[in-house]
């Protein structure tokens, strides 16, 4: 393995990291990185508020599918929230959107208000075995698929709650890099 360097995580003076992932429909990557993302952020002691959305609306108001849902409760979680859209106001009240693929990360970049105060960025700029690789939807395939996001999601959110760490513990941006809004 290559030498790995997570990307900075903002630092969220003195108050809880705001953190949303976003994939297409809110159904079944972006719950399961929500999840994912608030136990490994509380494992790490950082305080955190965790969201998630998808780009398109088609299922706003639905719950995660029922795929996620399994593959959620075999590793001891569960998907409780309810799907919903993208919103303007996610770019200023989340400190950092994590896009599950490069299609999702575009869809939001051109969404966001030039004013934008969130850092856009891939879920998977913080997987140490495949930085920056889109984690695949999984929605059209079999249950192996769902495994495999799981793993992708739960080794980034792990990096990811790391970085966040060292960011609170600095009291600043952590290490790799810059907190820029379209990074």
């Amino acid at each position: 393995m290559t030498d790995f360097q997570s990307p900075s995580v903002p630092s969220a003076s003195g108050r809880p990291l705001r953190v949303l992932a976003l994939c297409l429909g809110n159904i079944c990557r972006s719950p399961v990185a929500e999840a994912l993302l608030r136990r490994e952020l509380e494992a790490a002691g950082v305080a955190a508020v965790v969201d998630s959305a998808g780009t398109g609306d088609w299922h706003v108001g639905r719950g995660a599918d029922p795929r996620s849902r399994e593959v959620a409760a075999r590793h001891g979680l569960h998907l409780n929230g309810q799907g919903r859209q993208l919103s303007a106001a996610d770019f200023y009240e989340q400190d950092v959107i994590l896009a599950m693929d490069t299609s999702n990360l575009a869809d939001a970049r051109r969404l966001s208000p030039p004013d934008g105060e969130a850092r856009l960025t891939l879920m998977r700029e913080f997987d140490p075995l495949s930085p920056g690789a889109d984690v695949p939807d999984p929605y059209y395939g079999g249950a192996r698929g769902f495994e495999d996001m799981f793993v992708m999601l739960e080794r980034s959110a792990r990096t990811f709650a790391a970085a966040a760490r060292a960011a609170a513990t600095a009291g600043g941006g952590g290490a790799g890099g810059d907190s820029d809004s379209t990074d």
